[in-house]
């Protein structure tokens, strides 16, 4: 069998304008914009993260809107569920709805653009 030669790169999302949802994510991730590819294709890292070392966040500009549900989405964890959709909110996000099974609570939200991802916590 070959070697695996493939390694997760990013994740990007498809949006309207890359630079300004760019900003809701780069303060909500704490990331910085790493690359600029003329609006076209904006890549977001943690500081201090190098491209090819940690995954990156990239939003690519299409023309069409988004239209029913993510097909994939983010998944992050915190310890204060609460507290972190609160900030979220703050920057410009939307609850979408909140979801429970033992063990396991989580919050569905959409950031400026309609994308969803959900903010997750075993602690309630």
């Amino acid at each position: 069998m070959p070697a695996m030669t493939i390694h997760l790169g990013g994740t990007t999302i498809d949006c309207e304008n890359p630079r300004a949802l760019a900003e809701f994510w780069a303060a909500a991730m704490d990331y910085k914009i790493s690359e600029d590819y003329g609006g076209e294709f904006v890549m977001l890292l943690p500081e201090g993260g190098t491209l090819g070392e940690v995954p990156y966040l990239g939003l690519q500009r299409v023309p069409e809107k988004r239209d029913g549900k993510n097909r994939a989405h983010l998944d992050f964890h915190t310890e204060d569920r609460l507290a972190e959709v609160e900030r979220l909110v703050g920057l410009g996000a939307s609850v979408l709805g909140e979801e429970k099974m033992p063990g396991l609570t989580w919050s569905v939200l959409a950031d400026p653009e309609g994308n969803e991802f959900c903010v997750a916590s075993t602690s309630g």
